[in-house]
Order: C-alpha cells, then structure tokens, then sequence
C-alpha cells in the first residue's frame, strides 16, 4: 500500500509525459494530485470524561461549602476555617480536572500540562495536609477542652494553615520549575510529566500523614471512650447508653480514616512501584477514587456540621428547622 502511494504521488511517468498530447497530460496530472484527507476525528477518552465529571461535581459541592463558610461571619472558629481550607483545595482540585480535561483536547500545549498538573499536586496536596489539620485541631479540642477556645488556638491555626499551603504550593510548583520528565521520558511517573522521584516524595509524604492520622484517631478514640465513661457517670446513665454512644463515635472515627485510606491509598501504592511503562488503565482506575475522597470531604466535615447545617438552611429557605435548633451535641460528634 505504501508502494502505490509513492507511485500515485510521484507523478507519470517522464516518457509518457513527453509523449502525450497537452489534453491527455493535464488529465493525467490531474488525476495524480492527492485528494486532501480528512482530519482525524477527536478521539476522546472515556476516562478523562469520568474525570471530568467528578472534578465538576466536586467543584460544585464544595464551593457551596466556600461560600457558606466565606459569607457567615459567625463561622469563623478555628474549626471552620479548617474546614474552609479543605473546601477551597478541594474546589481547586475539582477545577484542575476540568482544566485538565480542556487542555488536553482542545490546548495541547507542554505549558498548559505544566501548569494543569502543578495546580492539581498543590490542591490536592493542600487537601490532604487539611484533613491532617482537621484531626490535629480535633486532638487538641478534646486533650485541651479547657484552654481550646483561645487566641493560642486561633494563631496557631493560622499557622497550620500557613504552613499547609505554603508546602503545597511548593509542590505544586516543582514541575512548572524544571522537575518534569517532559525532556526524558524514562524518569516519568504513572502521571505525566511528574517524574518518578517527584512521584515516589508525594506517595511516601501521604504515607506518614496517614500514620500521623491513624495515631491522632486512636488518642482521639481514647479520650472520647473516656469523657464518654464520665458523662455516664455523672448523669447516672445505664451502661448501654455508656456504649451505645462511645460506640457511635468511635464508628464515626472509623468512617472518616477509613474512607480516606481507601480513596488515596490504592493510587498512593500504585504510584510507589508503577511507572510509565504501566498501562495507564491502572492509573485512571486508581486516581479516580482518589477523586472521590474530595466529593465524599464535605459530606463528612461539612454538611455534617450542625452550625453549617443551619447556614445552609437558612440560605436555601430561610429558616432553621426545630430538629437542627434543639440538637445537643454529644461524645460521639468528632
């Protein structure tokens, strides 16, 4: 086939040109000029659309939790801004896909593969350091219950928070500098164009945030087990309430670790002793539940929060229903 393409774009023969009537040889060359082909049609992957979909979900539901926190002045506690700065690098992270999934059909570019890859390690970087926070400003409201709702506290959640997006900027920022693979492809991760060192620093720096949070949620356990024992006490409850409610807190604790190991860890592995080479099925199976753990955040930190629940309520009906304004809040809420 590639034989007769030369042919055909060679021309006549030069004797049968030279022969020829002037009719016959505008027909012949004519004839010969390639017919202009088709442009290939835009091939899209389904992955990236499921990709796609998720950043715009996650993106929509946490900036609903952004502007809540952002437009209620009472919500300014040290919890909430925590939560604020999960909701943002989360809402970052939800725009990054999209972009991504827009340069990647539409503005293929290295630049634009730089850019889209830094914001999408920075924020989810930043989403992972905030639930560190998150359990960290939990460990301390209930190991110091007395002093917590101090100006301590606030300055030195302004100091997590400071230090948390400075680091993940940092990150972020390492392959728009220079440490990419885009000029060797044999140093490149499963997630062109980080390179395998870049990829092996991020996995293993989850990994010991992951240690730190399980700890973190074991004294979290401990303590809340204990206050619980003395509440009962104290109030003369039956045993059975005594562990109805520790048990209700503890699987609240069990719910939030496990749900956040089981969306990063899988990626986190597979970036450990994956590279370029892999099919990149596996890293799209792997990276979407990653994703997921930034649609399931504000089911879990935020709309589960009673405070939240009446600042929403308030927006979309105006009113906070009597259930919400009467509710105590128990042990078990952490």
């Amino acid at each position: 086939m590639n034989e007769d393409l030369k042919v055909n774009l060679s021309g006549p023969p030069r004797d049968y040109l030279d022969a020829g009537a002037p009719e016959n040889v505008s027909a012949t060359v004519s004839s010969q000029v390639p017919v202009g082909e088709p442009e290939p049609e835009l091939v899209v992957n389904p992955w990236d659309i499921v990709l796609c979909t998720s950043g715009t979900l996650i993106s929509c539901e946490n900036a609903i939790v952004v502007l809540i926190i952002f437009h209620n002045p009472s919500l300014r506690a040290p919890m909430f801004l925590l939560i604020g700065s999960l909701a943002l690098a989360d809402l970052l992270a939800g725009i990054g896909l999209i972009i991504n999934f827009v340069f990647a059909y539409l503005l293929q570019s290295e630049a634009t593969k730089l850019v889209t890859i830094g914001l999408i390690v920075a924020s989810f970087s930043a989403s992972v350091c905030s639930l560190l926070a998150i359990t960290v400003d939990r460990y301390l409201s209930l190991y110091y219950a007395l002093t917590y709702h101090s100006e301590r506290t606030v300055t030195f959640t302004y100091v997590m928070l400071t230090m948390l997006w400075g680091t993940s900027i940092c990150l972020g920022l390492l392959p728009v500098l220079g440490w990419n693979c885009l000029q060797d492809e044999s140093t490149c991760s499963v997630v062109r164009p980080l390179t395998k060192n870049n990829a092996a620093i991020l996995s293993v720096s989850f990994l010991f945030m992951f240690a730190l949070m399980l700890q973190l949620y074991i004294q979290i356990c401990k303590i809340v087990m204990r206050h619980a024992h003395q509440i009962a006490l104290q109030h003369h409850f039956l045993a059975t309430s005594h562990y109805v409610t520790t048990r209700k807190g503890v699987s609240t604790l069990a719910i939030i670790l496990g749900t956040f190991a089981a969306c990063w860890m899988p990626f986190t592995l597979y970036s450990l002793i994956a590279d370029y080479t892999y099919p990149s099925i596996y890293t799209y199976a792997t990276l979407l539940p990653a994703t997921y753990n930034s649609i399931i955040n504000p089911v879990i930190y935020a709309f589960r929060n009673q405070e939240i629940q009446k600042a929403l309520c308030l927006i979309c009906c105006g009113c906070i229903p009597s259930s919400l304004s009467q509710r105590a809040r128990s042990p078990s809420d952490v």
